[in-house]
């Protein structure tokens, strides 16, 4: 059965965000303030501009990244690393006379071996480094606990902002909700939002002690801010469509939204009324630029660029550069210990299946000799390029290791749960959305219609060459999440026999590349969306 999530819940609350329908009329209109004469040009017109990254995922240096287009041409090439993203924020502040912010959508502490094994510490240099004005948690903020979460967030020196953390047992805010800030002779207020699902989402024992406050914890936060600044700004890491929904029930409340989580490559600006929403990709690979005109008696104007930060078309700030190779240096013998070598690109990108996952579901099948093996669909790991795979690699793809569980379910569990994973990606109503991509899966092969009604998904499942048998009993492996049921694999709850083996899902997946040396993408697909392209990078261009 799919979960009801905090947002579904908090969006069905209509009555308390009606109210903020009221002050629509208000946010069509920019205020006068006192400061404008000072910084205005001669029409009275004001200038700033955010600059905005999210999801860098610890992701310090550069690194292969696949660009694709509409048309489906994709090219594998170099981009990111702090020090280029520095360069360019660098650039930015001088053509626009420092009247630019920078912003962190979360997802920031996690991603990386390094950070792995310094609980986020090797990024917090390189992050001051590149002269953040503010930012806010994302779901894998929690991830080494809520004590050092905080010890992070102080040790980066700038604000986060979360309208929705609180201590579980006080109900006292984890974060700051709001943040006002003048650049330009404009004055922004933002509100910070994490996603409400971060306890069910990440392993629960993550959050323990944290509570996650649903979409009514931005209406008063909300309204104050439009009493005070010109334009009111939601950094939201909620995940795109889902935050398009979020703000379809708020008209009025927020001029400009911020968007992370989902990674997607927002190019024309998403419009909803009175509101423009954006999504600035992943890795440090882009830098969202907005240029914002607010000229007297009318709206914002809000001009948006997403900038790919290759490296044929930016430098790098080399003080920036000394800074990250700092950080990395007590790390780097040991994330450049070779695994074995990739005969062809390997990505993680794909939104039904990628070659990346497939490659691991494959070597957990064969190493537990289960009839089905499963893994979440986590967005995390920039590409890989041919040649060595390192245990630096392997520690991106599975900064989060867990031990190995096994057990029986009925092919009627398996069929329900599928259905479930479909729409928690595919539904057309954004509440219903959770998590990353679709489940991957070795040892099971399933077509599915991505644009049928909830429970009507899939139109086939064969397991090894047969259709499934909803009577039969079949074995699935996974790995464990620290916190869940003991009758839990994979979100599958009700799981017979299970039993958790001492086995991690990094090593069964690094003992199977080195017994290989040699690492290609699969030929063939376990999941098939009959209504969608062979290859879907995005969530959101497909709605």
């Amino acid at each position: 059965m799919r979960p009801v999530t905090a947002v579904a819940r908090a969006l069905t609350t209509v009555a308390a965000l009606a109210t903020l329908a009221l002050s629509g009329a208000v946010a069509a209109c920019a205020r006068p303030h006192p400061a404008a004469d000072a910084v205005a040009g001669s029409d009275g017109v004001r200038r700033a501009t955010l600059m905005f990254f999210s999801d860098a995922h610890a992701d310090l240096e550069a690194h292969p990244e696949l660009f694709w287009d509409d048309a489906g041409h994709t090219e594998l090439a170099t981009a990111g690393g702090y020090a280029r993203l520095a360069q360019v924020a660098r650039e930015i502040r001088a053509d626009t006379a420092d009247r630019a912010l920078l912003i962190d959508g979360g997802d920031t502490f996690q991603g990386s071996a390094a950070a792995t094994w310094s609980r986020g510490e090797v990024v917090v240099a390189p992050q001051r480094a590149l002269g953040v004005d503010l930012g806010i948690p994302g779901n894998w903020e929690v991830v080494y606990g809520p004590p050092r979460m905080k010890e992070l967030a102080a040790e980066t020196g700038y604000p986060w902002l979360a309208a929705n953390v609180v201590d579980a047992a006080t109900g006292a805010p984890v974060f700051a909700p709001t943040a006002v800030r003048e650049i330009g002779g404009v004055k922004f207020g933002f509100v910070g939002f994490t996603d409400p699902d971060v306890p069910a989402r990440q392993a629960p024992a993550y959050s323990k002690g944290l509570r996650f406050l649903g979409a009514e914890s931005l209406v008063e936060p909300a309204r104050a801010l439009r009493a005070q600044a010109d334009v009111v700004v939601l950094v939201a890491h909620l995940g795109l469509a889902r935050t398009v929904g979020l703000v379809e029930t708020m008209p009025g409340a927020f001029d400009l939204v911020l968007s992370g989580d989902t990674h997607e490559r927002v190019k024309a600006p998403i419009v909803r009324g009175d509101t423009t929403i954006v999504e600035p990709g992943a890795f440090g690979s882009f830098l969202g630029r907005v240029d914002v005109t607010l000229a007297p008696r009318e709206k914002p104007r809000f001009g948006w660029q997403l900038l790919e930060l290759r490296a044929d078309r930016y430098g790098e700030a080399p003080d920036v550069a000394r800074v990250v190779q700092g950080a990395l240096a007590p790390y780097r013998a040991r994330m450049d210990a070779k695994v074995c070598d990739a005969a062809t690109p390997l990505e993680r990108y794909g939104v039904v299946e990628n070659s990346l996952d497939a490659l691991y579901v494959r070597a957990l099948k064969e190493r537990t000799g289960a009839d089905v093996a499963l893994s979440n669909g986590f967005r995390f790991g920039h590409p890989l390029a041919p040649g060595p795979i390192t245990d630096g690699d392997l520690m991106r793809f599975f900064p989060i290791d867990g031990r190995i569980k096994v057990g029986k379910v009925s092919g009627a569990q398996l069929r329900a749960f599928w259905e479930s994973e479909i729409e928690h990606v595919f539904a057309r109503d954004p509440t219903r959305l959770f998590g990353g991509w679709l489940t991957r899966v070795a040892g099971m092969a399933v077509r599915f219609r991505a644009d049928a009604p909830p429970g009507q998904h899939v139109t086939s499942i064969e397991i090894a060459g047969k259709p499934l048998d909803p009577s039969a009993t079949y074995t699935v492996a996974s790995c464990e999440r620290e916190g869940d049921a003991e009758d839990t694999v994979c979100r599958m709850k009700g799981v017979r026999e299970p039993r958790t083996l001492e086995l991690s899902a990094r090593e069964v997946f690094r003992d199977w590349l080195h017994e290989r040396g040699e690492a290609s993408a699969p030929t063939t697909s376990s999941v098939v969306a009959e209504d969608l392209p062979a290859h879907v990078y995005s969530q959101w261009a497909r709605r």
